[in-house]
């Protein structure tokens, strides 16, 4: 397993809870859109077994033409020992990533694509509009629909309905409007519907959908093969 340390190159205060950090591309990385990568802070790897406690699993929230490795995060005012560390780091500190791996690439076979998430997961999908916005082909059109209760919703500038590049998006502040819109959505029997949040989140997402007559093969979870028929078996 290689391990690429790098620097933090950018900190952006995208609300008052979620920072972006963008960190320097290493020789010979590589990802693709839908990637996620284990993000690890100084000291996780100095003892004779890693400690976990410094290591996240995070989605890359940008494409490799950015020039930077983002990771998207919310840092509430309690939190984790490890959030708690990342909130204190600066531009030029070092962090490690490594096992990095894309379980929601953008597919492309002729259908409208749905992008359901809850708040902060949002930075899963932000490639995958991006990548979208440079090459259409094979994809319909895709929509975009995000929870978020604290209204201070992310990425507003790519997030912004573009009519003329077949591109929807929807917030919504509640669960009851949020699933509304879901079982609208399935209404599309033939869509592909990508689910990011908390496992809480993506079950609840894969019983409205399943009981609209979505099949378990046109749902896409950012989780690892093998993971996926503990949600799916639903």
């Amino acid at each position: 397993m290689q391990i690429y340390w790098t620097k933090i190159n950018k900190i952006i205060e995208e609300t008052s809870e979620v920072k972006t950090y963008l960190l320097d591309c290493p020789e010979g990385f590589t990802w693709e859109e839908g990637s996620h990568t284990h993000f690890a802070l100084e000291g996780f790897n100095a003892g004779e077994t890693p400690n976990r406690s410094l290591i996240r699993h995070m989605s890359i929230s940008t494409l490799p033409y950015e020039n930077s490795i983002g990771i998207t995060t919310r840092i509430r005012e309690q939190c984790s020992e490890f959030k708690a560390i990342l909130r204190c780091l600066e531009v030029g500190d070092e962090v490690a990533i490594f096992k990095t791996h894309s379980n929601v690439p953008l597919k492309r076979e002729n259908k409208n694509v749905y992008l359901l998430s809850s708040g902060v997961g949002l930075a899963t999908f932000r490639p995958l509009v991006l990548d979208y916005f440079e090459r259409p082909d094979n994809v319909n059109q895709i929509h975009s629909l995000n929870i978020d209760s604290s209204k201070e919703f992310l990425f507003t500038t790519i997030f912004e309905p573009a009519p003329d590049k077949k591109f929807t998006s929807q917030y919504v502040d509640n669960r009851k409007d949020y699933y509304e819109e879901v079982k609208n959505l399935a209404t599309d029997k033939d869509g592909l519907f990508y689910i990011v949040g908390s496992d809480e989140f993506l079950v609840q997402n894969i019983e409205v959908l399943c009981e609209q007559g979505i099949k378990k093969e046109q749902i896409m979870l950012d989780k690892h093969e093998h993971k996926l028929p503990e949600f799916l078996s639903i």
